[in-house]
């Protein structure tokens, strides 16, 4: 779209451009020059430079501290060379000093095969020597120049940090299966009030709730006649706030009485467990309501408290307010809207993006809400001040963002088709302070409030932890009998129960509880 200046025929001036040194080599005519190799002469050309002066003196620094690593490690490596050829010398000097004819046939047949047998152990020895010291130079190499190439990375402000670095030590246990549901799990979440119980939003059109301790199916909400694409539960209320394909929104009371919890010595072990879920995910089908305990029958609701019916297509999430008192969704209509729970009224409706929506989530103490799209923004609503209605759109990102979530400070973080992570500062947010890059898609990522750990889930079936700060910490089991075998769609942390403390749901009906010990815990 055209500006106003440039409507009226106004040019904006350009900025002014500081100069920079480039050294570039020309071939030399020397018989000095063409002797070593090493030798060459530069000229010295000036180029302007975008870059402010401190910049590139930063980054001069930084070259000559790699140029002066390099030129260690070559001198050493020319030095060994010398060394490797004058002992190839001696050794094919000392195989020909002596005559053939001063011992008899016999004796000189067995000095011969003695010699070259000496010869070749020697000659192996020294490739190996070399071979060695080679890899060792190497490794002092990549070592001297790894701090250099982070200092390079964080002369721009953001800490760019690959899947490739190093994972600090961490355990990663499975611990239990929830089996049950008939299709995809779309989100798995905690409810914040006690009882707490696993709540779990299924393609199925059902929504589930379980006793974490026991696996046990507890409630099954089936009111929605479409997808169940998210669940979430009241900040201080026993109610349940689930979205649907079905365009509509409910709100259903989601108190239960849990089962009791065997004894500790009565407990099977983890490998029990594993195998009876295994068959009980056989099964399932052939029972009325999969999943469930022939010795404890689980609530049904069939019908919502309150339901929501604004939207004109698929209401992909929704989710509360910090103060329980109002509700926000968001739909493939390319809009968002905010309701006002006793009333079921609509306060507003949030519209900008450009494609589907695909994620909405809440400050947990502030009024704000982001919202994620497919047309590779997401967006910041501050509704703080009641008379000013703010709104950010944020462009990191170069394919759909599927999820975006709040940590329990002032960060903010994406998860995108392209690939990547980041986290933002909600103070400061034109650049990210971290970019987590992964090898496939990113679902519905979770942030541990207590150790600040990432789980992310990829379309690719792994799950990875990384902290706030884009290190790597693990990258959960998976195999035929551990972990998802299809699509990992969600994740929630549970830092209350250190023995269970991270859930995972996936395309394969499964749903997982896990042990996750780090260095943070």
């Amino acid at each position: 779209m055209p500006t106003e200046a440039a409507a009226q025929g106004f040019s904006r001036p350009k900025p002014k451009r500081g100069k920079s040194l480039s050294l570039r080599r020309t071939h030399s005519s020397t018989e000095a020059d063409r002797e070593n190799p090493r030798h060459g002469s530069f000229t010295v050309e000036v180029q302007e430079s975008v870059l402010p002066p401190h910049l590139r003196a930063r980054l001069w620094d930084l070259f000559q501290q790699i140029e002066r690593e390099v030129e260690v490690v070559y001198a050493e490596n020319l030095a060994l060379q010398d060394k490797v050829e004058v002992l190839t010398e001696r050794l094919e000097a000392g195989a020909s000093d002596k005559p053939i004819g001063e011992e008899s046939l016999d004796g000189t047949a067995k000095a011969n095969i003695a010699k070259n047998k000496s010869s070749s152990q020697l000659s192996q020895k020294l490739k190996t020597t070399y071979k060695a010291s080679t890899s060792k130079m190497q490794h002092r190499l990549q070592q001297s120049i790894a701090p250099v190439r982070a200092r390079l990375d964080t002369v721009s402000g953001a800490s760019i940090v690959s899947s490739f670095k190093p994972a600090n030590t961490s355990q990663c246990q499975m611990m239990r299966r929830f089996v049950g549901h008939r299709d995809g799990v779309w989100e798995v979440n905690i409810s914040r009030t006690k009882p707490h119980v696993l709540g779990t939003a299924s393609a199925d059109r059902t929504a589930k709730l379980w006793c974490m301790a026991t696996g046990q199916c507890v409630l099954n909400y089936i009111g929605h006649s479409g997808s169940v694409n998210s669940i979430r539960f009241h900040p201080n209320d026993q109610l349940a706030l689930t979205a649907s394909g079905d365009h509509t929104a409910h709100v259903w009371r989601s108190a239960v009485v849990l089962p009791q919890v065997p004894p500790e010595g009565n407990r099977s072990s983890d490998e029990d467990q594993i195998e009876a879920a295994e068959k009980e995910e056989g099964e399932a089908a052939a029972h009325t309501e999969p999943g469930d305990s022939s010795d404890f029958a689980p609530t049904v609701v069939r019908s919502p408290l309150t339901e929501f019916t604004g939207h004109q297509d698929v209401i992909i999430a929704a989710d509360w307010m910090a103060d329980g008192k109002q509700v926000v969704t968001a739909s493939w209509d390319r809009t968002a809207q905010l309701y006002d729970l006793e009333t079921t009224e609509l306060v507003q409706s949030l519209t900008g993006h450009d494609q589907e929506l695909t994620n909405c989530s809440t400050h947990p103490t502030q009024r704000l809400v982001v919202t994620s799209s497919k047309d590779s923004t997401f967006r910041l609503w501050d509704f703080r001040d009641p008379s000013i209605h703010s709104v950010n759109v944020f462009q990191g990102h170069t394919d759909t963002v599927n999820s975006v979530t709040f940590t329990s400070g002032d960060n903010v973080v994406s998860g995108s088709d392209d690939r990547t992570v980041k986290v933002w500062d909600l103070k400061n947010m034109r650049s990210p302070l971290a970019t987590i890059r992964t090898d496939s898609a990113i679902n519905r990522i979770s942030v541990s409030p207590l150790h600040k750990v990432i789980a992310i889930p990829h379309d690719n079936r792994h799950i990875r932890l990384f902290d706030l700060q884009g290190v790597r910490l693990a990258r959960l089991p998976r195999s035929n009998r551990t972990g998802h075998h299809r699509m990992v769609c969600g994740m929630a942390w549970y830092d209350e129960n250190p023995a269970c403390n991270l859930f995972s749901c996936g395309f394969d009906r499964q749903v997982i509880g896990w042990q996750i010990i780090t260095a943070l815990a």
